[in-house]
């Protein structure tokens, strides 16, 4: 079998998986706004971390305990990539639904992918074209559109939604972890990340801790235990076994740009099932997020 046909039939199957996870992360920004009320913030993080590593431990035990000597070596590294890209922007994420939307949730994250062209080039010293930098500037413009609000007057204020200054923060966590991962073991990536799950596990557990002392923490509702579970089992563990399998297919490069799709798809699914509104200024913030990304991406793509 050539080279060619083989990517040509592998192509089709990772576009369907990279999609497929893009869709479960745009889900995500639905079922944390659907989470409020039913149980608090904090407690939603340790049992999203608690189902994914049983599920892990059921599937990939054989596969941890040979990839055990290699993630041993690094594993206060791995403590803190899973306490920042797991734990904190868990967390942040889950207390910012309580006080803003899912379609801004959803465009907020389409950030990411530039904190972490700049955080490459600070740490590491990656070369920056102008086109990557005009991407960051139209980025950060769409970002500043929907964190005021569409308003001039917020803009000039500085008056910008608590939900959406707490998401920004967010992803700069998750910006951080993507960095870190340079510095992974060489570690198979599902040993990799039952061990991601174990430390996020491990490290959600002094915030609960804090919830339940301050009087905060809210047991699951009926409704709840039923969104904790969809977030288990979609965003967090389906997902990852599709973005595993779809990096696997065609490389880390190509699937990255997959996940321009989140803040789309979490727009999409806000309007068709939480009935939010989109308006215009979510419309020109898009528009900027997206078109940022892509000048970003020129170079790569090229």
């Amino acid at each position: 079998m050539t080279a060619s046909k083989f990517q040509f039939g592998d192509t089709p199957r990772a576009y369907i998986l990279l999609i497929f996870t893009t869709l479960c992360w745009g889900c995500n920004a639905v079922f944390s706004r659907l989470a409020v009320g039913e149980l608090s913030p904090l407690l939603l993080v340790t049992l999203r971390w608690t189902g994914v590593l049983i599920l892990l431990l059921l599937i990939a035990r054989k596969q941890f305990r040979k990839d055990w000597p290699v993630l041993k070596t690094k594993i206060w590294l791995i403590l803190a990539m899973g306490t920042i890209g797991f734990t904190g922007f868990n967390a942040l994420f889950y207390v910012a639904a309580h006080s803003t939307t899912a379609v801004n949730l959803g465009i907020l994250q389409g950030s990411i992918p530039v904190f972490v062209l700049l955080g490459t080039f600070a740490v590491f010293k990656t070369p920056v074209t102008g086109a990557q930098i005009l991407g960051v500037l139209v980025t950060l413009v769409g970002v500043i559109i929907v964190a005021s609000g569409g308003s001039l007057e917020r803009l000039a204020s500085l008056a910008f939604n608590h939900g959406d200054l707490l998401m920004m923060i967010a992803c700069l966590f998750y910006a951080l972890y993507t960095i870190a991962l340079r510095r992974k073991p060489q570690a198979s990536a599902l040993g990799f990340f039952t061990i991601m799950a174990l430390a996020a596990f491990v490290t959600s557990l002094p915030l609960v801790t804090i919830e339940w002392l301050s009087g905060d923490l809210q047991m699951p509702t009926p409704k709840g235990w039923v969104v904790m579970a969809a977030i288990v089992i979609l965003p967090s563990f389906l997902a990852q076994i599709a973005f595993i399998n779809g990096v696997g297919l065609i490389g880390p490069g190509r699937a990255g740009i997959f996940v321009n799709l989140v803040p789309v798809f979490a727009s999409i699914l806000a309007v068709l099932f939480l009935n939010e509104p989109f308006e215009m200024f979510h419309a020109v913030s898009l528009a900027f997020v997206l078109g940022g990304i892509w000048l970003a991406e020129r170079r790569k793509k090229a």
